[in-house]
Formats: C-alpha cells, structure tokens, sequence
C-alpha cells in the first residue's frame, strides 16, 4: 500500500521574504510532502511587492491582499496567524511551511507546535534566533543556494574546522547527540546521531555549507568517523574522552 503524501501549509510573508527564492522554497517544501495550501500575505498594491506579484500564478500561490490600516502596524502578519490557526483548527495537514525572516512568528510556531505539528521554516541569515530555534527545522534561504540554467543550484561556501569549532552551541549539540547514543566503545551510529539532534534543536546542514551531517561533522575534526559498507559511525577524538574520564573517575 502506497504510503500517504504529507500535506503541507505554505504560508509566505511576502514582505520578509524574496520572491526570487520561490523556486527552491516549493523543492525543499516537496521534501516533507505536497504543498496543497499556498498563500502569500501583503498589499499587493504595494510596488515592494511586484517581484512576488510575477510568479503567483505560475506556482498556484494565492494572494492573500492585506491593506496597512495603519503606520507601523502589519496587517498582514495578523491576517497569517488567523489563517494558520483556521488551518490548524480544520485538522487536515500534517504540517506548516513558515516563510519570513521575522521573529514577530515565533509564538505562533510554538503554538503550532504544541498542536504536535511539524513547522519548517525558511528565513534569511538575518532572522532572528529566536524563530529559527523555535522551528522543528529552519533553513537559510542563503543555503538553499540561487538557482542557475540545468536546474542546478549554487550554495553559500562551506565553513571551515575553525568557524564550525568557534560555534558553541553547534559543538555542544553534535557532541551531546554523539554521547547520547554511544555504545561502550564510543561508537554512535550517524541515524542516531541526526535523530537525536533533530529532536532538541532546529537544525539543517545546509546552513553551515554542507550538503550532509556527515560531512559537517568529518569537516569539523572533532570527531573519529569510520563506515562499514553504507553505515558511518562516529565517536568524540580519544584525546577528548580520555580528559572525560579521567575528569569523572
């Protein structure tokens, strides 16, 4: 029996969010299941948002028009957050593609995740991180990469050992997934390893410029890796452990 397509809410701020990255937004979206609501939210009166005007009907978004009824205040971010919980309350998706680059989203992503839904969002490096570790995953815009002619795609350069052991809170998680799951020996097996890391924090390897956790972490030489046949293993660097057990004994 064929397994059921997860379906998918695509909601778009379409005033915190580049309409030229459409294409690799519906690709990504079609890795977690079929997009059968798609709405972007602005005044689409406003000049601001002719770039994203151009490609609604190509991709069978709707234009969900929202006037400014007042100075400063974002009539449409209202209008999505009242649409995501409509939706939420209908019962009939499996989960909610959040696009924007603002942070005001942040309490509606734990709202939709205390429903037991699964939010991806997708926002530029300048999101705030509040949004981007509320979701189950977020991915950089920028990581996605810009399409280019063949459909191929050209991502952010990857970061080297020395930046990805300077992020504290990127070491702490591999280091915690990898000792979480570890047998005697050390040894954790990679599936565990991304397992355990997607269920405490947001996280896509994509961000950091790989295509794939067990390049991030061969690139960060924190770690031993060996595979055997298609399975990778992965332990702390003996120097490490050692100091860990002479600390604890």
């Amino acid at each position: 029996m064929a397994e059921i397509e997860k379906r998918i809410a695509l909601l778009i701020d379409a005033d915190n969010a580049p309409a030229a990255k459409i294409d690799v937004i519906l690709a990504e979206v079609a890795r977690y299941g079929v997009a059968n609501v798609r709405r972007a939210y602005g005044n689409w009166k406003s000049p601001h948002l002719k770039g994203w005007e151009a490609v609604l009907h190509e991709y069978a978004i709707r234009p969900i028009q929202q006037f400014a009824y007042s100075t400063g205040k974002n009539a449409s971010d209202m209008a999505m957050v009242i649409d995501a919980m409509d939706l939420l309350y209908a019962r009939n998706l499996d989960g909610f593609a959040i696009v924007t680059s603002d942070a005001d989203f942040t309490p509606l992503v734990m709202r939709l995740l205390t429903d037991g839904e699964k939010v991806y969002g997708f926002g530029e490096k300048k999101t705030p991180a509040p949004f981007v570790n509320a979701c189950s995953k977020f991915t950089y815009l920028e990581a996605l990469g810009v399409p280019e002619e063949g459909g191929k795609t050209v991502a952010s350069a990857p970061k080297g050992a020395q930046e990805l052991r300077s992020d504290a809170r990127l070491v702490q998680m591999l280091r915690s997934a990898v000792e979480t799951g570890s047998g005697d020996d050390g040894w954790t097996h990679l599936g565990v390893v991304g397992s355990q890391i997607s269920n405490q924090a947001s996280f896509d390897p994509r961000n950091y410029g790989y295509g794939k956790l067990s390049d991030l972490i061969k690139a960060s030489g924190l770690f031993e890796v060996k595979q055997e046949g298609k399975t990778i293993w992965i332990r702390d660097k003996p120097r490490r452990r050692a100091a860990a057990k002479k600390a604890g004994g």
